[in-house]
């Protein structure tokens, strides 16, 4: 007869992985937030007493060369790991090392059926690992060029937060780990739990998207004196349309060799570097201006505001209307005049 597990252990051990360059403000937020979803899933199942979830952290032990627990939130002699999560980490993106104790352990432990994730730097960590190879990853979207010459055969998207395959998940941005931490709540622990953590922590539930905050970084670094002063002069007409003739012209290139050489250089048709210049300068209007969108549609030379709508959301992920709601920057209140603040001080 099988044996039952004893009251005193959880349900689920989450573990998190810890190496040199790991974030502390990944490791305990989401010790916290993995805390208190394990506390509304035991109130939740009238067992208050006992937490549903077990937490551990774990290093690499420099002497041993092995990988090891140093702390537990419910201590016992065995483990029974359900998923691992790698925090951000900033010293990651800039090492190369394929071996390590670390990523043995990690592929050793996936092996045998624990869900791996990782957040924002931490993903280069799982990347060296092999177990990204051949699908999408994503990771903070400063990393992007990094990542994708680091890791050629992993499918680089840093438009989402949060990429899901099941045994392997990874986030991206800083503060990415509350995103990945509610995702993976929800798995383990249900959609209520996930709710009710997300209010207790004031955060926002899954669905964020992490073009809803990046900017947008064209290549600079490519060489190509004649491209980069193209681009440098499109800064500059961000507020209409420009032809590829009219590039062409300021690179004294033919039209075709411009073409050829803009996309080499940049990755992108001049067409769609041209809408992501002037999508930048729609949301700084949508922040810190009081337009109304038509006006910013008509002023960005998009006579078509149902097309620019439809054109910010692709880019965006969010229509101008939301897109102001959540970043609009609130109007600084107007100084008194000199004379009435002295007044004032009078009184």
């Amino acid at each position: 007869m099988a044996k039952t597990a004893p009251a005193s252990v959880p349900r689920i051990e989450i573990g998190l992985a810890c190496d040199v360059g790991t974030s502390n403000t990944g490791i305990y937020g989401l010790t916290d937030l993995f805390t208190y979803a394990g506390e509304f899933s035991a109130k939740r199942r009238g067992d208050s007493a006992r937490s549903a979830v077990r937490i551990t952290h774990w290093r690499v032990d420099g002497d041993a060369k092995q990988v090891r627990c140093e702390y537990d939130s419910c201590p016992s002699s065995s483990h029974a790991l359900s998923l691992i999560v790698i925090p951000g980490n900033v010293q990651a993106p800039d090492r190369t090392e394929s071996v390590s104790p670390l990523l043995d352990w990690l592929r050793e432990k996936h092996g045998e059926g624990v869900v791996l994730a990782a957040v924002c730097g931490g993903v280069f960590i799982l990347a060296r690992t092999g177990l990204l190879a051949g699908r999408q990853a994503t990771t903070h979207w400063s990393f992007n060029e990094l990542f994708a010459a680091q890791f050629p055969d992993v499918l680089t998207e840093t438009d989402h937060m949060v990429i899901d395959y099941g045994d392997v998940v990874t986030a991206g941005g800083v503060l990415a780990w509350a995103d990945l931490g509610l995702r993976l709540t929800e798995r383990f622990l249900g959609t209520a739990v996930m709710l009710e953590t997300a209010r207790f922590m004031l955060v926002d539930p899954p669905g964020r998207e992490q073009r809803f905050y990046s900017e947008f970084d064209p290549k600079t670094k490519h060489g190509d004196k004649a491209i980069l002063r193209a681009q440098q002069w499109l800064v500059t007409q961000r507020e209409r349309p420009v032809s590829v003739a009219e590039l062409a012209q300021r690179a004294n290139l033919e039209q075709r060799t411009f073409l050829r050489r803009f996309v080499a250089a940049t990755g992108m048709k001049p067409s769609e570097y041209q809408q992501r210049l002037r999508i930048t300068r729609a949301r700084e209007m949508l922040e810190f201006s009081q337009a109304s969108i038509e006006e910013i549609s008509w002023s960005l030379g998009y006579g078509d505001v149902a097309g620019f709508r439809r054109l910010f959301r692709k880019v965006m992920g969010l229509t101008p209307s939301d897109y102001r709601k959540r970043f609009c920057q609130p109007p600084l209140q107007r100084a008194a005049p000199i004379a009435e603040r002295v007044e004032m001080l009078d009184r």
